[in-house]
């Protein structure tokens, strides 16, 4: 099937059938609460899903323009839902690390802040996240301008690479899963800038 006939099929999709999709991850997340298949320490289980499954928006958000450059198939319109997904899923992710593990006892917060740089790495991310959130409606964009806009939503960029970090330091070992986010957004990003550089260059010559 080429990029013209799946373009075609994925014409009728809404993107709140994209919304509905990405509530799958936490709603298979809420069966193993109620089933007892989070082992013996729930809380951490539940803060690392939410914390990947974030990520994994954020990786899929960054694909979906290189997608279109290779392939031809345009899942333009449905990147804003998948970027409110993984905004839904790190606040999702900071909440119950606020509310269930550290039950907002501020001394221990404050503490953690202190002594584990990747939490602050991560509310990084999610402070870059914030504004990309609230200003993703139609209304804003009119206020702001596409230009202005799209200026914006490249903070996108900064907060995947808080996210992966975040995850490498999480870790605390070279395991493989964390690099291979953290080697997925950085080549993503490098894509991006290279041809950037060759279009302004193809401009200016």
């Amino acid at each position: 099937m080429n990029a013209q006939r799946i373009n075609g099929a994925l014409r009728p999709v809404p993107p709140l059938a994209v919304y509905l999709l990405g509530l799958v991850p936490l709603g298979l997340l809420v069966v193993q609460v109620f089933t007892g298949g989070l082992g013996v320490d729930p809380v951490k289980v539940i803060e690392r899903q939410l914390g990947e499954v974030a990520l994994q928006l954020i990786v899929a958000g960054l694909c979906i323009t290189p997608l279109r450059w290779l392939t031809g198939v345009n899942l333009i319109r449905f990147r804003r839902a998948v970027g409110l997904l993984a905004f839904f899923y790190v606040a999702l992710h900071l909440l119950t690390w606020l509310l269930l593990d550290l039950q907002l006892r501020w001394g221990e917060i404050g503490a953690d802040l202190t002594k584990r740089p990747y939490i602050i790495v991560g509310m990084v991310g999610f402070a870059l996240l914030l504004p990309l959130a609230i200003t993703s409606n139609n209304l804003s964009i009119r206020r702001m301008g596409a230009a202005g806009w799209q200026r914006l939503h490249q903070l996108t960029y900064l907060a995947a690479i808080a996210g992966a970090v975040h995850y490498v330091m999480l870790v605390k070992t070279w395991a493989a899963e964390p690099l291979l986010y953290l080697g997925l957004v950085v080549a993503l990003l490098a894509w991006r800038a290279a041809r950037s550089l060759r279009r302004a260059g193809l401009r200016s010559a």
